[in-house]
């Protein structure tokens, strides 16, 4: 629970005394290897802060699966549009090793603007953050080379490269897994 606290003292800058109930709020949650989070269609009633394993944020187009994210430790996961607007969920999010996290339902989200008065506030910084990293990521898709896109992810988080599949990270940076073997070729070589 420390990092959890952490990660939200953090982004949040919370009280302390505001902070334990805030946490008091999520409990500890499992998902074992190939389990989903969540799967398209249906309503994502709840966030979870990822501690340990990955979780892979995909969809299925009429033609192959597409890797919009792989989730790692320290970071939160739900399918936002589900969560904060009641909608089926666009996304599968599935367990790409065994998985530890804290997770907050949604009712329980909703209880945390009662305890902290300012937190509309800080939700609106947070989401402005979580979308201004989307904008990068489009830009990078728009004005980098496949090369410096693997390398941004590769200095980014180093650790995915040990523990997701290739191809899972190569759709995740728009190219063929034939693509991302050359360039992991070339940069061994």
């Amino acid at each position: 629970m420390q990092a959890l606290e952490q990660y939200i003292q953090l982004y949040f800058e919370i009280q302390p005394n505001k902070l334990a109930q805030v946490a008091a709020l999520f409990h500890e949650e499992t998902l074992a290897k190939d389990e989903f989070f969540t799967k398209q269609g249906k309503y994502c009633k709840k966030l979870s802060f990822l501690t340990d394993g990955f979780l892979r944020v995909f969809a299925h187009t009429e033609t192959k699966e597409i890797t919009q994210w792989i989730c790692s430790p320290d970071y939160f996961v739900a399918d936002l549009s589900s969560l904060l607007f009641d909608q089926p969920a666009k996304w599968d999010i599935q367990a790409l090793t065994d998985c530890r996290m804290y997770t907050i339902s949604s009712e329980n989200y909703q209880r945390i603007g009662r305890i902290v008065p300012e937190w509309v506030e800080l939700e609106k910084r947070f989401i402005a953050k979580c979308f201004s990293t989307l904008e990068d990521r489009v830009f990078s898709f728009l004005s980098m080379t496949a090369e410096a896109r693997y390398q941004a992810l590769f200095q980014m988080s180093p650790d995915l490269f040990n523990y997701v599949p290739l191809h899972y990270l190569a759709s995740m940076l728009g190219m063929t897994p034939e693509t991302l073997s050359r360039i992991r070729k070339k940069r061994t070589s």
